[in-house]
């Protein structure tokens, strides 16, 4: 038998499993954070600072203002329980978790063999490098051949060749300094070396955790979390159905060409009874990181501005979709004036059919537009005229 669900059903799922519908927590220490890490098992990492390093957001969504030294305590200092690995995009995941993309280590290998043996005699030295004086960032090291070129990021080759030796799993990430990664060999972080677990049941594994971290899910999100191949996560999600850990389901609108498209409940998720939240989510939030999903769950279709250029830009530069109960209800564009200690929000724009229109969901998001300026050290919060949500917003905030 298939369970049917509604689309509002699915949505409370899914939201529930990322740890969202019960009022924010009256603490915000260690222990609240290692748990919200725990649920979603990766956090992916990005550059871009006009608000906020993206890494930082999913906790805000979740648990309210914090102190984001305690996640760096986390996550980027040496000798912290995680460490970066390419299991999303860029993702700080356990350290205990390794083993599991042994078989992406062996294909980054293969896949950057020939590169690396034009560099060999480089990667050699840096690997005695950092044998002989432990962890370090790129800028450490003294050589010339660490000397930046090209557009943007501009990589040194000294840069590019620990890249290659990181995927491949030669060395390992120790923290960082500032926002730059120091690397390691895996010795000089893990506690324990990495016991390679075979590919079929690391993939077992990971669709599992996807499976749990999604709460419902169609096959290409089950593959999507953790950028598995679809066939992968198909016979993955076969085994688990049969094992019993995944309930096949037929979600309300959910199609593949003229039938219904195949998903799965986790065993464990069910729909919360309320659903309470209001958040401002990341663009990199694993609620909304698979932009098909939110357009199957939510009818939101979204995508990153920062790329697009000005004269192409819908809704802003850095926006952030907004959560209110269990619709995305409008989105934000915000920017943080550190030197100015104002918020701006750049624009405001309600979605079609929101809940109780633009009145209702300013006086949900207000609060939540404070929370952000407060996290962020900011005095006063600024709305432009922009979007068919912002005067209503600049009333609720007063």
């Amino acid at each position: 038998m298939v369970e049917t669900m509604s689309l509002r059903e699915a949505r409370r799922v899914a939201l529930a499993a990322q740890g969202f519908g019960g009022a924010k927590p009256p603490t915000r220490g260690p222990a609240r954070i290692a748990a919200v890490l725990e649920r979603l098992r990766l956090l992916q990492i990005d550059s871009v600072n006009v608000f906020e390093r993206s890494h930082y957001l999913p906790m805000l969504a979740r648990i309210g203002p914090y102190d984001r030294a305690l996640l760096d305590r986390l996550v980027l200092q040496p000798g912290t329980p995680y460490v970066e690995y390419w299991a999303h995009e860029a993702a700080f995941v356990p350290k205990t978790d390794l083993g599991l993309f042994a078989f992406r280590r062996r294909f980054y290998a293969h896949r950057y063999a020939e590169r690396l043996e034009a560099h060999r005699g480089l990667a050699d030295l840096l690997l005695a490098e950092l044998a002989s004086r432990g962890p370090l960032a790129a800028s450490e090291i003294e050589h010339s051949a660490n000397v930046r070129s090209g557009p943007w990021w501009g990589w040194s080759d000294v840069k590019r060749t620990l890249e290659l030796l990181f995927a491949q799993g030669t060395v390992v990430t120790a923290g960082r300094r500032g926002f730059e990664r120091r690397y390691a060999l895996p010795e000089q972080v893990l506690e324990e070396p990495m016991v390679d677990v075979p590919e079929r049941d690391a993939v077992r594994e990971l669709v599992r955790r996807a499976a749990v971290a999604h709460g419902v899910a169609a096959l290409p999100d089950l593959a999507d979390y953790y950028r598995l191949r679809i066939d992968q996560a198909a016979t993955a999600a076969r085994e688990l159905e049969d094992a019993g850990e995944l309930v096949p389901v037929q979600v309300e609108g959910w199609r593949r060409g003229a039938g219904p498209m195949p998903a799965w409940r986790a065993a464990s998720a069910l729909p919360p009874v309320r659903m309470r939240a209001a958040a401002l989510l990341s663009p990199f939030d694993p609620v909304v990181w698979q932009r098909d999903r939110i357009e199957r769950l939510f009818g939101f279709h979204y995508r990153i501005s920062i790329y697009t250029p000005a004269a192409e830009r819908v809704h802003g530069y850095y926006v952030l979709p907004a959560l209110v109960g269990d619709r995305l209800a409008g989105r934000i564009d915000l920017k943080a004036d550190r030197k100015a200690g104002v918020l701006l929000v750049q624009a405001a724009w309600i979605e079609p059919g929101a809940k109780g229109g633009p009145g209702a969901v300013a006086e949900r998001l207000a609060p939540v537009v404070r929370d952000a300026a407060r996290w962020q050290g900011l005095d006063a919060i600024a709305v432009a005229e922009r979007g068919d949500l912002a005067a209503e917003l600049a009333a609720a905030l007063g």
